[in-house]
């Protein structure tokens, strides 16, 4: 089975995921009650989680890569 292609919708989706306050923090803390509620609920519950990791490879908890 191949892995579904990344649509228009999805990358709006992972933008809006980009901008979520919750999401935000727990990519910089990486700890506390943020980064556990993110951990959590983002494969089972938010679709903007998803779509964050159908667009960009990668969970919505994880940090940023260096630039």
């Amino acid at each position: 089975m191949q892995p579904r292609s990344v649509s228009t919708l999805d990358r709006v989706m992972a933008r809006a995921c980009g901008f979520c306050p919750a999401c935000n923090i727990a990519r910089k803390k990486q700890q506390g009650a943020a980064f556990n509620l993110v951990k959590t609920v983002e494969k089972h519950v938010c679709p903007f989680c998803r779509a964050y990791e159908r667009v960009y490879g990668r969970k919505a908890h994880e940090p940023l890569p260096p630039l």
